[in-house]
């Protein structure tokens, strides 16, 4: 005959509190792969902004400030992406489609910085830090694309028609309703 100690241990004895994790990789947003190109994203991007920055004279300061607008922003706004897609932070953000998010991200930025250092590259003092700060500005530039060619490749276009997900997973409402009255059914 068992105890009352040993049929009340299990459903009453106290459990554990959940730990929170901070660091949610990989997830619906994010896999390793993407989640490391875009630490290497900001990490060029950083070295490329320092280098532009560290420039002390320009003849044309046109090409310069446009390189500097792009690598401060790629910067500031990959970071501030990595952070929200790879913590639990992105759900306290009202922002429904993250993969729509980041897909249109990406793949400006990616442009933005073909052109940047395009233009820097065309028009600079030749000094070893322009050059270098270009060459870095390529190279965020080819880590952006590649981010770009890996989202397609794996997620497809999230703006194409029928082609919509959403982070979370779940049904949306309207949709259902749509569905359930028989509208979308072809003759």
């Amino acid at each position: 005959m068992a105890t009352a100690d040993t049929v009340y241990n299990t459903t009453t004895a106290a459990q554990e509190p959940k730990s929170r994790k901070w660091f949610i990789v990989p997830s619906e947003n994010l896999d390793k792969v993407r989640f490391a190109i875009k630490v290497i994203e900001v990490l060029l991007s950083f070295v490329a902004f320092v280098m532009e920055e560290v420039v002390s004279s320009c003849s044309q300061c046109g090409p310069l400030y446009f390189f500097e607008f792009v690598s401060c922003t790629a910067l500031l706004f990959t970071l501030l992406l990595l952070i929200l897609l790879a913590t639990p932070l992105h759900q306290r953000v009202g922002i429904n489609s993250w993969p729509t998010l980041d897909f249109g991200y990406t793949s400006v930025m990616a442009i933005l910085f073909f052109l940047a250092s395009i233009v820097f590259a065309a028009d600079n003092g030749q000094t070893g830090l322009e050059q270098g700060a270009v060459a870095f500005g390529f190279l965020a530039t080819v880590a952006f694309f590649i981010d770009f060619g890996l989202f397609v490749k794996n997620r497809g276009i999230p703006c194409r028609k029928g082609n919509h997900q959403q982070a979370d997973r779940t049904p949306r409402p309207e949709s259902e309703k749509l569905n359930a009255n028989g509208t979308d059914s072809v003759n």
